[in-house]
C-alpha cells in the first residue's frame, strides 16, 4: 500500500510563493512591533495537560491534541481515566504558555515586560476557510502594567503593524468584560448564569436579536430579564452615542472609574491613531476566552468577514500559577487569515531585489561551468538575487514555473557558445 502524500487534515504544505510573503510579513511584525519596545520570547509548542485545562481556554480546551504518556509512565492495562494516559497537550494559543513563562521568570524580566512571541499553535477544530488545526499566531502582550495605557499599546501597535501591510478601511472592535457583566445585572440574571448568556449574545452578528431573544427564552431565562436585556441593545442602535447611552444606563450597576478609563482608551486611539482603520464600541464583542476580566477587542476585516485577531485584558490569569494576580493585556493578529487574504488579492512582497535564473543545459562543465557560477557570484554582490539550475528538456514549462516565483530575467548557457 503506498504511502500518502497528502499532509494531515487541517494542517498544509506551504508553497514557495507563499512562504515569501510568510516571511515578509514575519519581518514587518517583527519590526514594527519592535519600535514599539516589544521583546521577542518564544514557549515550547507542549505544556502540561493541567496548564491547558484549567477552565481558562473556553470551548478551546475541547480542541486540545493531548499527548499519551511515554515509556515506563504509559500503562494501558491499569488505566481508568484520562488523567492515567495523558500528562502533556499541544498548545491551543500563546497565552497560556506565555503566563507561565512569566510565572517562571518574573524576577529576570523588566516590568512591564512587553513580550512578542510568535509560534504554530495547534486545536482539533474542523477545518475551513482561514481555519486549519496547525497555525501561526503573533501575540504582543504587556504584563506588569495596570493602566489603561497598555490597551492603547496593543492596540495602536497592532493596528500600525497592519497599515504597513497594507490593510486599510478595517475595524477594531472594542468592549468591556466589566460592561458585560452590568448589562447583565441590570437585566436580572444571576451571576453563575452570565457566561451561558454571553455565548448567546456572542451569536448577534449571525442570528440577530431576535435570534437572541429566542434563544435565551428557550433556555428558560425569565421573560422580564431577557426584555430588559435586549432592550439596552435596541436602545444603542437608536441612540446617536452608543457608549454615553450605555455609560447613563449602567449607572449604579458599573463602577465610575471603569467608565472614564474605558472612554479614555477609545478617546486617546482616537485622537492618535492614522486613518486606515476605524474604532468602534461594540456591545456585543464577547470573546470566548474565560479568562479576560475587562477591555476586549477584535479585528474585524470585511475582506474576510469575520475577525482577524483579538486579545483583552486578563489580570487573573498569572495569579493561577503563583497565588499574586499581574495585571496583563494581549493582542493577537489572525495570521493565517491575514496571509489568506493577502494570496488571495495578488499581493507581492515589495522591495524584492531583481531575480535572474541562469538555465545551464548539460554538457557545460569543467572551466565552462566554473565561468557561469563565477559569473552568478559577482552579480549576487550586487545584491541580485541569482539562481543557477540544469535547464529542463521543457525550458519553457521551466520558465513558466519560475516566473510565477518572481524570476523576471533568465541567461541562458550552452555547451556550444555559439548558442548563447
Amino acid at each position: 500500500m503506498a504511502l500518502s502524500k497528502k499532509p494531515v487534515n487541517g494542517m498544509k504544505d506551504i508553497m514557495p510563493q507563499e512562504m515569501q510573503i510568510r516571511d515578509y510579513v514575519m519581518g514587518v511584525i517583527k519590526e514594527t512591533y519592535g519600535k514599539f519596545g516589544f521583546t521577542p520570547m518564544e514557549t515550547p509548542c507542549m505544556e502540561n495537560i493541567a496548564n491547558l485545562s484549567n477552565k481558562q481556554g473556553g470551548e478551546n480546551e475541547k480542541l486540545i491534541f493531548k499527548v499519551m504518556k511515554r515509556g515506563e509512565k504509559l500503562n494501558l492495562e491499569t488505566a481508568q481515566s484520562e488523567e492515567d494516559l495523558v500528562d502533556f497537550g499541544m498548545r491551543y494559543d500563546l497565552t497560556v504558555p506565555l503566563v507561565r513563562y512569566y510565572s517562571n521568570h518574573a524576577n529576570e524580566l523588566p516590568s512591564p515586560f512587553k513580550a512578542l512571541q510568535m509560534g504554530n499553535v495547534w486545536r482539533a477544530d474542523r477545518p475551513q476557510r482561514g481555519r486549519y488545526r496547525q497555525f501561526m499566531q503573533c501575540d504582543i502582550d504587556i504584563l506588569g502594567e495596570a493602566s489603561n495605557l497598555a490597551e492603547i499599546e496593543l492596540i495602536l501597535a497592532t493596528t500600525t503593524t497592519l497599515g504597513k501591510i497594507g490593510f486599510k478601511n478595517f475595524e477594531i472592535r472594542i468592549n468591556d468584560r466589566r460592561i458585560l457583566k452590568a448589562m447583565a445585572a441590570y437585566s436580572g440574571f444571576a451571576e453563575e448564569n452570565y457566561d451561558s448568556i454571553f455565548i448567546t449574545l456572542d451569536k448577534m452578528d449571525k442570528i440577530g436579536l431576535e435570534g437572541v431573544e429566542a434563544e435565551l427564552l428557550e433556555e428558560g431565562y425569565a421573560k422580564e430579564s431577557v426584555e430588559k436585556y435586549l432592550g439596552l441593545f435596541k436602545g444603542m442602535q437608536e441612540s446617536e452615542d452608543t457608549l454615553a447611552f450605555i455609560e447613563e444606563k449602567m449607572t449604579g450597576f458599573l463602577d465610575d472609574e471603569v467608565k472614564a478609563s474605558f472612554r479614555e482608551i477609545v478617546e486617546s486611539v482616537n485622537a492618535t491613531k492614522g486613518d486606515h482603520f476605524k474604532l468602534v464600541f461594540d456591545p456585543t464583542l464577547v470573546r470566548g476566552m474565560s479568562y479576560y476580566t475587562g477591555t476586549i477587542f477584535e479585528i474585524a476585516m470585511p475582506e474576510f468577514g469575520g475577525s482577524c485577531g483579538g486579545g483583552g485584558r486578563y489580570d487573573k490569569m498569572v495569579g493561577k500559577f503563583t497565588g499574586k494576580d499581574v495585571p496583563a493585556c494581549g493582542f493577537s493578529i489572525g495570521f493565517e487569515r491575514i496571509i489568506l487574504l493577502l494570496m488571495e488579492s495578488g499581493f507581492k512582497v515589495p522591495g524584492q531585489s531583481k531575480k535572474i535564473a541562469y538555465l545551464i543545459e548539460k554538457g557545460v562543465e569543467g572551466d565552462a561551468l566554473c565561468k557561469v557560477i563565477a559569473e552568478a557570484q559577482d552579480a549576487r554582490k550586487d545584491g541580485t538575487q541569482v539562481l543557477v539550475a540544469r535547464m529542463n528538456k521543457n525550458k519553457k514549462f521551466q520558465k513558466e514555473q519560475l516566473m510565477a516565483e518572481g524570476y523576471e530575467e533568465f541567461k541562458e548557457f550552452y555547451k556550444n557558445p555559439l548558442a548563447n
